[in-house]
């Protein structure tokens, strides 16, 4: 079973999704705080910016339907794909996670990016610096930057035998386009209170709830 989620996942554990109103995040700009020339113009108040969000997701507690989900890990080969920078399907006990678009609690070197750290705390700041003598930014993809992980992730969906979306409006591009990979043949099931319009999918299945309530429907579907 491959499941791939997205904001509305987390958003049941408090956890502000930045599609909201106005294309603001918790009232910056996502261009200030979420791209490449965010970082070169203001990398203070982009590091102050994750260091709060960090903050709120350690505080954050994984929500029923991330339980469901390493609960499921009993009777199947659950890999969950995220496009979650936070750490919630891990502390709710999944094992097989894929992060898309990178890992809020840990750090990356500017100057090289296989320099990968965990972040101890929630602050990381101006001066932290990796062994090689960069500054250290957050693990994180910004738009208009690759989806490092966006092969291996297709390559998971199309071997999958069951393949389920959980939280997300598939209108973030590449991850949106993991869906075609699937198995024309194999079941699949969307589950989301505002159910987004794919087309050309064969043998999906809409579940209208949200994370927790439409994946407890999942399991008793499945078993």
């Amino acid at each position: 079973m491959v499941v791939l989620t997205g904001a509305g996942m987390s958003a049941e554990s408090g956890i502000a999704t930045f599609r909201g109103s106005n294309g603001l995040w918790e009232n910056h700009r996502i261009e200030d705080v979420a791209s490449p020339e965010g970082w070169r113009k203001d990398p203070h108040m982009v590091l102050e910016f994750y260091n709060q969000r960090r903050k709120n997701v350690m505080e954050a507690k994984p929500n029923r339907g991330h339980i469901i989900l390493a609960e499921l890990q009993k009777d199947f080969d659950v890999q969950i794909i995220t496009q979650n920078i936070d750490d919630l399907h891990e502390r709710a006990g999944s094992k097989k996670i894929l992060h898309l678009h990178g890992e809020i609690r840990k750090s990356r070197s500017t100057g090289d990016p296989d320099h990968i750290y965990d972040i101890h705390g929630w602050e990381l700041k101006w001066g932290d610096r990796c062994e090689k003598g960069y500054q250290l930014r957050p693990h994180i993809v910004w738009f208009g930057e690759a989806v490092p992980m966006i092969e291996p992730a297709a390559d998971l969906v199309s071997a999958a035998d069951i393949f389920v979306v959980v939280g997300t409006s598939l209108q973030v591009y590449p991850a949106a386009g993991l869906v075609a990979y699937a198995s024309p043949s194999i079941p699949k099931y969307i589950i989301d209170p505002f159910i987004p319009e794919v087309h050309g999918i064969r043998n999906m299945i809409a579940i209208e709830k949200g994370a927790g309530e439409g994946l407890e429907e999942l399991k008793t579907r499945i078993h």
